[in-house]
């Protein structure tokens, strides 16, 4: 039996059990994961709400990024070995696996060796947000000298994001509601920061930019929020949108995109994930960097599994700068 997180309805972080359940053995191509540090991801609760872009099947198994060691091997999986340190990343549909958990039978083809020189709690932080973040300026084809916007820079995305973006030599424009997170932004390589509550975007930014505006922007709001970005973008300009914060639906801003030839474009990095050798050599990357100091990712706080409900009311009050983590 192995303590395992569950929902059998959908709702608030309420409907979160924790059960103890029994897994079973692994298939032929599956992995038994011992779980030892669990990232939290705002689609997570997206997903438990009912409002993600997959809807889960009931009684449902919750979770999409995690380290643990290998426990057990399905007869046909031959790449890692009992005691090996991996990472979960979510290849499987989401509620396949049960990642928020204390053991987890998942695809071999879902997992990947764990760099070495990291904690577990580190690890455990890192992937989706690095991930999502670097796939998605690389896809934008982001260069130095060009100008980003980072939108909710506080999150584990939004910090990866900036760090990324300065690494490469762009300028950096982070949001965040209020200006009490500021100073975190500027320690992560923000150039400038605009709290959107108290300050208007878009004569800040042409205020920045000199009314050029910015070539890109990179964005897990949407909602009606998306129009107000679009009229801080340069011609040619690019929102690229990799979330739904808002949970709202919004307008295209026909007019505006055909008169300054502007794109605005939905982003996911499972296409980075599926090409398993390139994705670690992100990951390799990455790891190096963190290593040596360039990039960080501050832990907000860890909770225990038992409280898995708490962790997803903090998730969800966005008062946090950087990753939530559980741990059995």
């Amino acid at each position: 039996m192995a303590k395992i997180v569950r929902f059998h309805e959908l709702g608030g972080p309420e409907v979160l059990c924790v059960e103890d359940l029994e897994l079973g053995e692994p298939g032929r191509d599956e992995v038994l994961i011992s779980i030892d540090a669990i990232g939290l991801n705002r689609g997570e609760a997206a997903f438990r709400g009912g409002h993600y872009v997959f809807k889960p099947t009931l009684p449902s198994f919750i979770g999409g990024e995690a380290v643990g060691r290998v426990s057990k091997l399905g007869s046909e999986v031959t790449e890692f070995v009992v005691g090996e340190e991996v990472i979960f990343v979510p290849l499987a549909p989401p509620g396949r696996c049960s990642i928020y958990g204390a053991e987890a039978i998942v695809p071999a083809f879902s997992i990947f060796k764990a760099p070495v020189g990291l904690s577990s709690v580190q690890n455990a932080s890192l992937w989706m947000a690095f991930g999502t973040a670097g796939g998605g300026l690389e896809a934008a084809k982001l260069v130095k000298g060009q100008t980003v916007i980072i939108t909710a820079g506080s999150s584990a995305v939004g910090l990866a994001a900036i760090q990324i973006a300065h690494d490469l030599g762009a300028t950096v424009i982070a949001t965040t509601r209020r200006s009490g997170k500021a100073a975190d932004l500027r320690a992560a390589g923000a150039d400038h920061v605009v709290a959107t509550e108290e300050q208007d975007i878009k004569s800040e930014v042409a205020r920045i930019t000199g009314d050029k505006g910015v070539e890109l922007i990179f964005d897990p709001i949407a909602g009606p929020f998306a129009e107000t970005l679009f009229e801080c973008l340069a011609d040619h300009g690019t929102l690229m949108i990799y979330g739904g914060m808002a949970n709202q639906p919004h307008t295209f801003p026909r007019q505006l995109s055909i008169r300054k030839n502007l794109t605005m474009r939905g982003y996911n990095f499972l296409e980075l994930l599926k090409d398993k050798s390139r994705f670690a050599m992100t990951m390799e990357g990455i790891a190096s960097r963190v290593r040596d100091g360039r990039f960080h990712m501050p832990v907000a706080k860890v909770f225990k599994l038992d409280d898995v409900a708490e962790a997803h009311r903090y998730l969800e009050s966005n008062s946090h700068v950087g990753k939530i983590v559980m741990q059995p």
